[in-house]
């Protein structure tokens, strides 16, 4: 099975520098007007300026589980990209939100190491 999460945004050009500032690199695929980062072995986010995701905008929701949750606050901070303060829930997990430029939540979440 293979997942597309859609990111619509409003403008595009605003948001491909923004997620390759996020991703930390520039996206692995481009279809059409779509721009696609690859997170796992079957598994994409997928940005999309298109009209017929317009009313969608600033409403999709992602958690991405990350093993360098610190370096990749410390790059994004760099580039002027903030978030939600992270919360440790009782289980050790870290997690984030982080919110695009039109309001799509990203959230990060780190397991404990042994």
């Amino acid at each position: 099975m293979d997942l597309y999460s859609i990111m619509p945004v409003n403008d595009q050009a605003r948001a491909l520098a923004w997620f390759e500032v996020f991703f930390g690199r520039p996206a692995d695929e481009v279809i059409g007007g779509e721009h696609l980062w690859q997170v796992g072995e079957n598994a994409w986010v997928v940005v999309d300026h298109r009209d017929v995701r317009a009313d969608r905008v600033g409403q999709a929701m992602v958690t991405l589980g990350v093993t360098d949750l610190d370096d990749i606050l410390a790059r994004l901070a760099a580039h002027g990209i903030t978030h939600e303060p992270v919360e440790t829930y009782s289980n050790g997990v870290r997690h984030v939100v982080v919110l695009d430029p039109d309001g799509n939540s990203l959230s990060l979440a780190e397991a404990p190491t042994d």
